[in-house]
């Protein structure tokens, strides 16, 4: 599902890190090496019809390398 972040990420918190991330492999593979970090926050999202929505967003992150694989958990309102 495409959309767009609008705003800043905020309650942002770490929830898992290096050997805790299930697919800590398939990030080395394509990303590169890092301390990859699985983390959490809440966003305003712009979806692909163009609704507004807040939601809970995903990702892993390692610095140097950035944020990769955000999507959308869940819909808040």
């Amino acid at each position: 599902m495409y959309f767009e972040i609008i705003g800043d990420l905020t309650h942002v918190e770490t929830f898992a890190t290096e050997s805790s991330i299930r697919e800590i492999a398939r990030l080395r593979k394509l990303y590169g090496r890092g301390r990859w970090r699985k983390r959490k926050g809440i966003a305003r999202v712009r979806l692909e019809d163009g609704t507004v929505v807040l939601a809970e967003l995903p990702w892993y992150e390692a610095h140097g390398i950035g944020r990769k694989d955000l999507k959308i958990k869940h819909i808040i309102d």
